[in-house]
């Protein structure tokens, strides 16, 4: 009996032991903390952006009218020059002795011209009296013509041989930056042709002009907007971060490319340092359209569902859904949401790798939205090249 009653302790000792080593009922896990906050809403304004290359609005290969030695150089290498100026002298001597034969020809003529003025006075005297026939007086009239078509001519020749002097100075024929000389002093060059020799090239340097190539839709969407007048442009250099350089497009082919379905355009871009210079090349950003007002999140609120852009809503139940979205350009470090939210709604900005699954549960904390200043950020797009027919967008934001 003692013994039955030990074993039923034991059993009961047991049965308390393994009740007492039983987990508990399992308990659901708390719902993920997350920051909400509605869209910034802001004025923006779109920007086309392109990759171009500067070039000269002038530059001449400075060429010698005649040919002849050369007998000083009057500039040094990269100078300023203004339109006018020496750079170059020919030896004179032959072009001074070819005036003085033609001013020698020029006093020949005139002497032919007053004899042959008398010889038709005193034959037209003769005629009265019948002493000479009418066919002498008029041979007398044909000479004295002739004499007179011989003057132009000798004029015309001093004046083209004057020419010839003068083109013994070479002077610059624009203003601008001079290139390297080609030749140097004592050297014999030849002149007056295309093939002439070049001496050196001048470029002008303030304003300059931004080339690049647009695709077609570009031109189509500026052509519906009815552009007048000249648009102001932006540009930056390769190695600067913010658009400082201010300019004006005053050029638009006449013509699509039928091989590569773009169309040059060109802007001047004023230049009175003379830092830009010809074949540099830059990005320059055009006003794609006016100021509007766009809802703004934060760049890491978007998540990517399969082809489709998304961000999470927060609903007042703390319930999560997905919103499809189509997205605009940065703009202060945040993404345009060009549709699929509502002013309202609540945006999920801090947290959005903790949501498993559409209509979960969570904690939402109030948040805002701030740009990030300018001064960290800059605009940074892909920019495709310019003989490609897509280009990147970028935006700034409107004061």
């Amino acid at each position: 009996m003692r013994t039955a009653k030990i074993v039923a302790a034991s059993v009961l000792m047991t049965a308390a032991l393994y009740g007492c080593s039983q987990p508990s009922e399992a308990q659901a896990p708390p719902a993920p903390s997350v920051t909400v906050a509605v869209p910034l809403v802001q004025a923006v304004q779109d920007w086309d952006e392109f990759t171009g290359r500067f070039e000269a609005t002038q530059s001449v290969e400075v060429r010698a009218r005649v040919g002849g030695y050369v007998s000083g150089v009057h500039f040094r290498d990269g100078d300023y020059v203004r339109r006018g100026q020496l750079l170059f002298s020919l030896d004179p001597r032959p072009a001074q002795a070819a005036l003085a034969s033609a001013r020698a020809q020029l006093a020949q003529a005139q002497a032919q011209l007053a004899l042959a003025q008398s010889e038709l006075t005193r034959s037209e005297t003769l005629l009265e009296s019948q002493a000479v026939s009418q066919a002498e007086v008029d041979t007398r009239r044909g000479a004295l013509q002739t004499a007179q078509a011989a003057i132009a001519a000798a004029n015309a020749n001093v004046r083209a041989r004057q020419l010839d002097l003068e083109f013994t100075r070479v002077t610059a024929p624009i203003s601008g930056r001079v290139s390297d000389r080609r030749v140097d002093a004592g050297n014999l060059v030849a002149g007056g042709s295309s093939a002439a020799d070049v001496l050196t090239t001048v470029v002008s340097s303030a304003p300059i002009h931004f080339v690049f190539d647009g695709s077609e839709a570009v031109l189509l969407k500026y052509q519906r907007q009815a552009r007048r007048g000249a648009a102001p442009i932006q540009v930056r250099l390769q190695d600067e971060a913010d658009f400082t350089r201010s300019g004006t497009l005053d050029f638009t082919d006449n013509a699509v490319d039928t091989a590569s379905g773009v169309i040059r355009l060109r802007a001047v871009i004023p230049n009175a340092d003379g830092f830009l210079k010809p074949g540099m090349f830059g990005q320059a950003r055009l006003a794609g359209s006016g100021s509007y007002q766009a809802m703004l999140v934060p760049d890491a609120a978007v998540a990517t569902d399969q082809a489709r852009r998304i961000v999470y809503v927060v609903a007042a139940d703390g319930s999560v859904a997905p919103r499809p979205v189509q997205l605009g350009p940065l703009v202060d470090g945040l993404r345009v949401i060009r549709s699929g939210l509502q002013r309202t709604d609540r945006v999920i900005i801090n947290g959005v790798q903790r949501i498993q699954q559409p209509g979960m549960k969570v904690t939402a904390t109030n948040g805002q939205i701030r740009p990030v200043a300018r001064a960290q950020t800059a605009p940074v797009t892909t920019i495709a090249p310019a003989s490609s027919a897509t280009f990147a967008n970028s935006l700034s934001s409107g004061d």
